[in-house]
């Protein structure tokens, strides 16, 4: 069992050492998250607005309709038309119809999106240090390799019970 585990949670008996990992991860992700709330105060953003920044960022000047957003997020957003319709109004994103289908609509980052962007970059870039404080790059290589283990797509169906 991980010391530290069951020091932060107050516990000496886990199910099993998947249970304990799964709860480790669980930890860990608060962690992570707590970081990055940290790393965005004072700017209204949300982790999942920083994503989508994020992603209109990489096709710059270019756009992207929602579903290409979502397929990207790194947490599935069920509001996402709306968190999208907010970041038009704080003037992080604007949209357009789409140059083939009208129908469509598309998504691109602002020159005020962008700069908020370039502001946050140190920040996130801070939480990514307190991380190289804590791993090795070997190590955090490792880990990846494991978390994708975890989040493998090929096997969501026993996740979900349906196998």
């Amino acid at each position: 069992m991980g010391e530290m585990l069951g020091r932060r949670l107050l516990q000496t008996k886990f199910e099993g050492p998947h249970h304990e990992a799964l709860l480790g991860l669980l930890l860990a992700n608060a962690a992570v998250e707590a970081m990055i709330d940290v790393a965005f105060q004072g700017t209204g953003l949300t982790q999942p607005q920083y994503n989508v920044l994020r992603i209109l960022n990489g096709t710059y000047p270019g756009a992207y309709p929602r579903g290409e957003i979502a397929r990207r997020m790194v947490r599935r957003a069920p509001d996402l038309t709306r968190m999208l319709d907010r970041l038009v109004r704080m003037g992080l994103v604007e949209r357009a119809k789409g140059d083939h289908d009208h129908r469509q609509s598309l998504a691109r980052i602002t020159t005020k999106g962008r700069a908020l962007l370039d502001q946050l970059h140190p920040k996130v870039q801070h939480v990514n240090r307190l991380l190289a404080a804590r791993m090795s790059a070997d190590d955090a290589r490792q880990l990846s390799e494991l978390l994708e283990r975890v989040y493998d797509t090929e096997h969501a169906e026993v996740v979900a019970g349906r196998r």
